[in-house]
């Protein structure tokens, strides 16, 4: 994998503050990724066009299976890394290994941050949606493509 877009928290927290030195906004998102599917390609596209570079920041395997279960991930976080860093409307991926990413929010502070449709603000874990705040991020729900999601995918391989 081209290390280029590959960062730490405390790269991208630097090269935040070079962009809102320059009027710049960074948008963050952060998810599982583990299938890429056209969904997440149209959401990450339209998370991208809210500012003037996406941060990704993708879990861990740990944090994976501590959400998903454990036959979860089906591809590592090298390999998902490698998948979203590749994609022209993605600037950097950060990888986190804690079930939350509450403290990569807090020491990256992102400008805005975008979700997708199947949450809503009241429904953001209580600690990310305090770290945005503390960080002044605006928040953004992204509509879902409907029917197309990691989980459609696994369950039509199944058949």
């Amino acid at each position: 994998m081209s290390l280029a877009k590959l960062k730490t928290a405390a790269q991208l927290s630097a090269i935040r503050e070079q962009l809102g030195a320059t009027g710049k906004a960074l948008v963050f998102t952060n998810g599982c990724f583990d299938l890429l599917h056209v969904g997440h390609v149209r959401y990450l596209r339209e998370a991208r066009a809210l500012g003037d570079a996406l941060v990704v920041a993708v879990n861990g395997d740990a944090s994976v299976r501590a959400l998903k279960g454990p036959t979860r991930p089906i591809n590592s976080e090298d390999d998902r890394a490698e998948v979203l860093a590749a994609l022209e409307c993605v600037d950097f991926v950060v990888i986190f290994h804690t079930e939350r990413v509450t403290e990569v929010v807090r020491t990256i502070r992102p400008h805005i941050y975008a979700k997708g449709g199947d949450y809503t603000v009241a429904s953001l874990d209580p600690g990310e949606r305090s770290a945005l705040e503390e960080a002044g991020a605006a928040i953004r729900i992204l509509p879902l493509v409907p029917g197309k999601s990691t989980t459609a995918t696994l369950a039509k391989a199944a058949t």
